[in-house]
């Protein structure tokens, strides 16, 4: 449709008017008519020296609104005061900062550099699940930017990169969508879009641009939003849309080439394949579902995970154990995790060796090519019923993946074989290999039992779940103290500590005949940490606590590291997070 760089600005004004009104009616969609005639006078009072950009913005604008009564979502945020109006601005989360006892300003008092330097640590470790879930109510809590040393872009990345690490797809959306952060967030949007696409899941994809309501400046952004109008059979807003960015300067011949030929403009087919996207790759398969596409060493792991999903890899029946350049491909894209390990090891049960490499594999493999000597050891595994010796002979293959760099592609198939091997028929030899790849889960959901023996495992830990009230829980600990005085055996560990310091905090009178009972070494807190909370550094203290957690379980941590994150929590007055601790470090648990 080239005839919009015939018209002038008016007649292309008449049009967009036209579209709206005749396409709000064709779909029968429940749209306020008065409104949309406000928007449309507001057009025609647009000023003759207007440029191109402001009618690109008024359509998608529209477009917005138009979609935005077709989804529903669910409402997990408390909304700021609304006297936060300034344009200077603006607060991008998910929380009220209440629900977690923080504040609106918990990080204003915080030096950039130091914020720099504890995200970098944590770029470098794969959280444990407590230290994440401290660090998602950090990063989603709505509060005013760090301004000391960093910059409203630096830190807005550092939510985006967490988001991105953790992968929760979900999440990133209730973000992005909640915020209105696409312009804000316009690497974080590509992530989410281009995850969905991967998953071959075009509908899931498309669902941030319904929900969006400002007009989209990323280009790539701009040519999924495209996309997606034409997938939704709005082939007229997806031209115009696509023209008038074009009056703005955009090129792409492949995206133009890819969706003239969808539009209907074009009979060619146009079998050109661009790896520069997903979306770029999405386009050729749409407009050839007969795509054949044979990745390499050099493929984006999105593409793998894309024609995967699709059903677009080899199939394991037609590959020849001879081509050893694909055999190696599918190694690596299994390690990847970009192909499922059971096809991987069908091809390897398709090697022929003779009896004695069979017998001897231990030895035999080592006069083999790198893929034979899997297959051969890996053959004689399935062979092998004496446990000790397929110990061994796994041990042997699994060292043959790690030397080849490859080592995750024997991941599912290993663990499938030591969960078949019974521990008790292991030999001290091969305990160490067993328990390393077994890793079998711990039961994370084990029942808490009352230890009323013991104060910090007694049923006075309830107040801290809420079911205490304070005059008797005051009583209870008083007269639970007493009875510890009179017990010359009871030893007052540092988890009883931790357990009164907590109390006390909260308010709870304790009687000062107790005090002799345990001492408080106060130089436990680290230096950097005292200073933070002398400065009421709420959001960094918390960061360096994450820090602190890394790739722990807090379950598992020493008691003086415990003591310290629960002192600076009470220092900062952060009971619910503290709470939430509490409960899951000192009850015994069955």
């Amino acid at each position: 449709m080239k005839i919009l760089k015939l018209l002038n600005k008016k007649k292309i004004i008449f049009i967009l008017t036209f579209l709206f009104i005749s396409n709000v009616f064709a779909e029968n969609e429940p749209v306020d008519i008065w409104n949309l005639e406000k928007e449309i006078l507001k057009k025609k009072s647009i000023e003759k020296n207007q440029n191109t950009e402001n009618i690109i913005q008024g359509l998608e604008n529209t477009e917005s609104s138009i979609y935005k009564n077709q989804s529903k979502k669910k409402n997990k945020t408390i909304m700021l005061d609304e006297t936060l109006n300034t344009k200077d601005i603006k607060i991008i989360g998910l929380y009220d900062p209440d629900d977690y006892d923080l504040d609106i300003n918990m990080w204003s008092n915080s030096d950039g550099q130091q914020l720099k330097n504890i995200f970098s640590n944590l770029n470098n470790l794969d959280l444990s699940n407590d230290a994440s879930e401290i660090m998602e109510i950090l990063m989603l809590t709505n509060t005013f930017y760090p301004n000391k040393n960093i910059t409203e872009d630096e830190f807005l990345k550092f939510k985006s990169d967490w988001l991105i690490k953790n992968s929760d797809l979900d999440l990133i959306e209730e973000y992005l969508i909640k915020n209105q952060a696409i312009n804000t967030h316009p690497k974080l949007t590509k992530y989410l879009v281009d995850q969905h696409l991967s998953n071959f899941d075009l509908k899931k994809s498309c669902e941030i641009f319904l929900k969006n309501t400002e007009p989209i400046n990323d280009t790539y952004l701009s040519k999924f939003n495209i996309y997606c109008l034409f997938n939704l059979d709005k082939k007229n807003e997806a031209q115009l849309v696509l023209d008038l960015k074009k009056e703005l300067g955009f090129k792409d011949d492949y995206f133009e080439k890819k969706m003239n030929f969808l539009f209907g403009y074009s009979d060619n087919i146009n079998k050109d394949i661009s790896e520069k996207s997903i979306l770029d790759f999405h386009l050729a398969h749409r407009v050839n579902p007969k795509l054949i596409f044979e990745p390499n060493d050099n493929t984006k792991k999105l593409i793998w995970k894309y024609l995967s999903s699709a059903n677009l890899l080899y199939n394991v029946q037609d590959i020849e154990v001879s081509e050893f350049d694909k055999i190696l491909t599918i190694e690596k894209a299994v390690h990847n995790k970009n192909y499922p390990e059971k096809d991987l090891f069908e091809i390897y049960k398709r090697f022929q060796f003779n009896i004695n490499q069979l017998l001897n594999a231990e030895n035999s493999h080592k006069s083999l090519t790198k893929i034979e000597a899997r297959s051969l050891v890996y053959q004689r595994i399935l062979l092998e019923s004496d446990v000790n010796k397929k110990l061994e002979l796994l041990e042997i293959l699994k060292n043959l993946f790690i030397k080849s760099n490859i080592s995750e592609a024997f991941d599912d198939e290993l663990k499938k074989f030591l969960e078949n091997i019974n521990q008790e028929d292991i030999s001290s030899k091969f305990e160490g290999f067993y328990f390393t790849y077994l890793q079998k889960k711990e039961n994370s959901e084990k029942k808490i039992k009352i230890n009323n023996d013991t104060m910090h495992q007694s049923k006075l830990l309830n107040y801290f779940n809420g079911d205490y009230a304070k005059p008797k829980i005051e009583k209870d600990v008083n007269n639970f103290l007493k009875k510890i005085k009179k017990n010359k055996k009871y030893f007052f560990s540092k988890k009883d500590i931790i357990f009164i310091e907590s109390l006390k905090s909260d308010g709870i009178k304790i009687a000062k005949k107790y005090d002799n009972l345990y001492e408080v070494n106060e130089t436990e807190i680290p230096s950097d940490i005292q200073v933070m909370i002398n400065n009421d550094e709420k959001g960094a203290a918390l960061l360096r606590i994450v820090e602190v957690i890394g790739q722990d379980d807090l379950e598992k941590m020493d008691e003086d590291t415990l003591y310290f994150i629960i002192s600076t929590l009470n220092r900062l007055d952060i009971d619910l997070i503290r709470n939430r601790i509490l409960l899951k470090v000192l009850p015994l648990k069955v």
